[in-house]
Formats: structure tokens, C-alpha cells, sequence
């Protein structure tokens, strides 16, 4: 448990703020999406 700070924890930890996506302004924020 000790790994924690040991940079692994940073990529792992999927609850963290999500990475940038190639093409993309913001991690969350896409490209217009619609649903259809």
C-alpha cells in the first residue's frame, strides 16, 4: 500500500481526473455528440 505516492497511483486511479484526449480541447468536454 505504500506504492500509493509512487507515480502508479496517479495513472491508475481512474476516479482522478480524467486524462486529456487526442483532438480534444478538454478531457471531459467533445467534440458536438449526439445521440441517435
Amino acid at each position: 500500500k505504500a506504492t500509493l505516492k509512487s507515480g502508479g497511483f496517479l495513472t491508475r486511479d481512474s476516479r482522478r481526473k480524467e486524462r486529456k484526449k487526442y483532438g480534444q480541447k478538454r478531457a471531459r468536454k467533445r467534440f458536438q455528440y449526439s445521440k441517435r
